[in-house]
């Protein structure tokens, strides 16, 4: 298999060994070291049973997939991870590290010295060796040249990984690439690696080249914090889950009729007041301002961008009771946990409901480093016509205002159109003539069409939790779509990604919100990533199978759908037993 030429200063070409001959291909100026630390590689290779996931078994489905049955590679207890000496990217190898030391119990340091560590077979690498590989990713992988653009410096979020018989390099033009490569590399290894402890295992990856890059920029989840309160650390576990399958952006919901959960130093009152209810009654809660920042960082480290919602003119009951003059007749309603909607909204004739919502914006913009906000803007049902259009444009204007660009529910379509406007489309009905308009107007579209992407419906009418307003969602259901042609009279280029939405009206635990989360999540994720050519529902079943077994090792709640070839049992290796010092007798 023809190698990566690496950059000056880039890692060491893979090819010390002919992977055909088993032969040394150019000891001149070995070490003896390294040539000890070779030849136990060839052995280990020749020992080693085959991979147990073939090259193309990854969900999202790669661009291009070129195996080689003959380089298949097995982890080295001493490996090292070399990195490019760039803090980007010395961080996504930490993270591999870190995804790697529980379940193998390998140190596994990472070390971006210039010279090649003897034994570095995980080699995580930026833009310069790039494109210097460009011709030869075209010679290993036809089409791989068109996929350059993604690669190179300031691309997007494409990576190239390639596996041959004495490691693993992983090349990008961005540290988002290499992250993605990681998650790639993350599913060849056998499913144990998804384990908290040490087990006995032979970390076998198989031989090949994958070049790959995402089909739509935006690819997202939404968490609704706000019917029911989700702590930090239930957060912070599905932005991991969302990484897992190259997810770029976690919407978050926070705020509805039932509570109100982000801090706002000017209105203080609507934590302390509107933060302390939920659906059924429970005590709610609220982020305070290090908690929003932690979430954001963690976000960021997974190249997860953060999507807040501050939901507008109407389910705003929480609101109203912790400030009865934002109210229509400035009367304080009582506290609402229940699950109605379109009864509440801020009063859009009073500037006072202006200044609140100046002041909501520009604090939360200032918390989050991501270029959206998103308004809300749906069901509203009390605040009709101009009324309605009217203070949805002055809110697009504080939007910007605060240097963000808006994104709201498509029932923001009727309302003027503002530089960049992103509407989220949750419709029922593929003809949508009133969307269509706004897209000609120069709105994009993010598509959550609830009878395909709403992960609070129920799989079938004996699912415990969750809804079915919008029909019964199974994994085919969420995988068999489009959407570059989901809508009407929209064209391809207007549709900016997908998002999974889940409303946790039912939902009231993490182990609830994994439940609706999979396997659905990774069936609107390979939407979001994957080229057309790829859609196939009988590979995907096949591969996502595979996956069961990951989610038990990982302690991931999931439903087993029937719809899915799951293993019949599901078994991880036994744990691994320390390693024990020999003395002599």
């Amino acid at each position: 298999m023809p190698t990566t030429p690496a950059s000056d200063t880039g890692p060491e070409p893979l090819d010390r060994v002919d992977l055909a001959t088993r032969q040394p291909a150019d000891l001149a100026g070995v070490a003896a070291a390294d040539l000890a630390r070779t030849a136990a590689t060839v052995a280990g290779e020749l020992l080693a049973p085959p991979a147990s996931m073939r090259l193309g078994d990854v969900v999202p489905a790669p661009e291009l997939v070129t195996p080689d049955a003959a380089a298949d590679f097995t982890l080295p207890e001493d490996a090292v991870i070399r990195v490019a000496a760039a803090p980007a990217a010395r961080d996504v190898a930490e993270q591999l590290a870190e995804l790697l030391r529980p379940a193998t119990g390998y140190p596994l340091p990472v070390t971006d010295s210039a010279p090649a560590h003897p034994n570095a077979p995980l080699m995580l690498t930026l833009s310069a060796a790039a494109q210097q590989g460009s011709e030869s990713w075209q010679e290993t992988a036809p089409g791989g040249a068109e996929i350059f653009q993604d690669l190179a410096p300031g691309g997007g979020e494409g990576y190239r990984l390639d596996v041959s018989g004495v490691g693993v390099r992983i090349i990008a033009g961005t540290a988002a690439g290499l992250f993605y490569g990681v998650q790639t590399l993350r599913q060849l290894l056998p499913a144990a690696v998804e384990s908290a402890t040490p087990v006995a295992e032979r970390w076998v990856v198989p031989g090949g080249t994958i070049v790959d890059r995402p089909r739509f920029a935006y690819r997202g989840a939404m968490l609704d914090v706000a019917r029911h309160f989700f702590p930090v650390e239930d957060v912070l576990r599905v932005i991991d889950h969302l990484a897992r399958y190259k997810l770029n952006h976690l919407h978050l919901h926070l705020t509805d009729d039932q509570g109100w959960r982000i801090a706002i130093d000017a209105w203080p009152r609507l934590t302390e007041v509107g933060g302390t209810t939920e659906v059924g009654g429970g005590p709610g809660g609220w982020y305070t301002k290090d908690d929003y920042r932690r979430i954001v960082r963690h976000a960021a480290r997974r190249h997860v961008t953060v999507v807040p919602e501050i939901d507008l003119p109407g389910h705003t009951n929480a609101a109203l009771v912790a400030y009865p003059e934002l109210a229509p007749g400035k009367v304080a309603p009582p506290p609402y946990t229940g699950t109605e909607v379109g009864f509440s909204y801020v009063d859009p004739t009073d500037e006072r409901a202006y200044d609140f919502v100046a002041d909501v914006l520009g604090e939360v913009a200032a918390l989050t480093p991501g270029p959206w906000l998103h308004i809300g803007g749906d069901e509203a049902f009390k605040v009709k016509g101009e009324a309605y259009t009217g203070f949805i444009e002055r809110a697009q204007e504080l939007v910007a205002a605060t240097g963000k660009t808006v994104i709201g529910w498509h029932q923001l379509a009727p309302a003027a159109h503002a530089d960049g406007r992103v509407l989220q489309w949750w419709g029922t009905n593929g003809d949508d003539p009133v969307t269509a308009e706004a897209v000609r107007r120069g709105a994009r579209l993010i598509l959550s069409p609830a009878k395909h992407a709403y992960l609070d419906m129920k799989y079938t009418p004996d699912t415990p939790i969750g809804h079915d307003w919008a029909g019964l969602i199974d994994v085919r259901t969420a995988y068999d779509w489009d959407p570059a042609a989901h809508l009407a009279d929209v064209p391809a280029e207007a549709v900016l990604g997908v998002e999974a939405p889940l409303w946790t009206e039912s939902v009231t635990s993490l182990a609830e919100i994994e439940f609706m989360l999979f396997p659905r999540l990774p069936a609107l994720a390979e939407l979001g990533w994957s080229p057309p050519t790829t859609h196939d529902w009988e590979g995907f079943r096949a591969r996502l199978a595979e996956h069961g077994p990951r989610w038990s090792a990982a302690g991931t709640t999931y439903h087993r759908s029937p719809e899915v070839p799951w293993p019949a049992e599901p078994t991880i290796p036994a744990p691994r037993s320390p390693r024990r010092t020999k003395t002599r007798q």
